[in-house]
């Protein structure tokens, strides 16, 4: 059976592109401006207020991991903020070593690993459209080893330390997203994993992409009559189960285009189509340029 969370963290080949240690003592406050591109922050010690703009301000602490998929504007701040000190991500220099505010002398009240996530596909919107605006996990023992694993892995640039934090980052971003499966995840496949009868559709579905499948299909493997499956699936994965398919299979597509391994026709195969023209007009109406065009650009 597929596992529909691993195929999208392999479509993404997420990596940390770059991360500062951040730390703060006393009454001190940090604003960033809007950076909109996936963000984290990892708390290694302490515990600091993060207010994400449009979001209620949540308190974070030691062991927890923040995931910003569009990074908007916030403040984070001691639970005493003061006037705030203003940073802009997109300018600020990606200088090594500790980022400290407020007093500056004696050990910090918090100390943070934050970063930026780069993806080796051109279609992070692909992870924005699966996670909510904040993500915040807090209590997952897995996740407070995999954050003090980065912290170390980042404070003693041992040889091989950069490999380690790409897989240790993969990890904590596919930890977020188990834990976005419970319900606060927008409409999209998450929510549809947290669901008992659509996640064995959906693993279907990612096991047998190039499988001619019907709703009426689906509907057999999840348990449900034809019209409860449908609906079921519209409300939680947001789209009609032949629309997610053909999206699923266009990501498939491209992936495969970018790597300039299989033909056009052979590509088609791979993803269900019979027929290469046919593939052809529906991945231009989907990504808006032929497949033969993609694969080069």
């Amino acid at each position: 059976m597929s596992d529909p969370l691993s195929d999208v963290v392999r479509l993404l080949r997420p990596r940390a592109v770059f991360a500062n240690v951040i730390s703060g003592k006393g009454n001190w406050a940090v604003r960033y401006a809007e950076y909109g591109q996936p963000g984290f922050c990892i708390v290694l010690q302490g515990g600091a207020l993060l207010a994400v703009d449009g979001h209620e301000p949540i308190k974070i602490r030691a062991g927890d991991f923040v995931l910003l998929p569009t990074t908007p504007p916030f403040t984070l701040s001691s639970f005493v903020p003061a006037p705030p000190v203003f940073i802009d991500p997109k300018a600020a220099p990606r200088e090594q070593g500790e980022r400290r505010h407020g007093e500056q002398e004696g050990p910090p009240d918090m100390r943070s690993l934050g970063g930026a996530f780069l993806f080796d596909t051109f279609d992070a919107g692909l992870l924005i459209s699966l996670l909510p605006a904040v993500v915040h996990v807090q209590g997952s023992s897995r996740l407070m080893q995999l954050v003090q694993m980065v912290g170390e892995e980042y404070e003693d640039k041992k040889p091989g330390s950069e490999y380690m934090l790409s897989r240790l980052v993969e990890m904590l971003l596919v930890e977020a997203m188990r834990w976005s499966t419970a319900g606060s995840a927008p409409p999209g496949l998450l929510r549809g994993l947290g669901d008992e009868r659509l996640a064995v559709a959906l693993k279907q579905m990612h096991a047998h992409v190039d499988r001619p499948w019907t709703v009426a299909e689906l509907a057999r493997t999840a348990a449900l009559s034809r019209s409860a499956f449908f609906d079921r699936f519209v409300r939680i994965v947001g789209a009609p189960p032949m629309e997610y398919l053909l999206a699923w299979r266009m990501e498939i597509a491209k992936d495969l285009l970018r790597r300039d391994e299989l033909t056009v026709a052979e590509v088609a195969e791979r993803v269900g189509y019979g027929s290469t023209s046919t593939f052809s007009v529906a991945f231009r109406r989907r990504v808006g340029q032929p497949p033969s065009r993609y694969g080069k650009g």
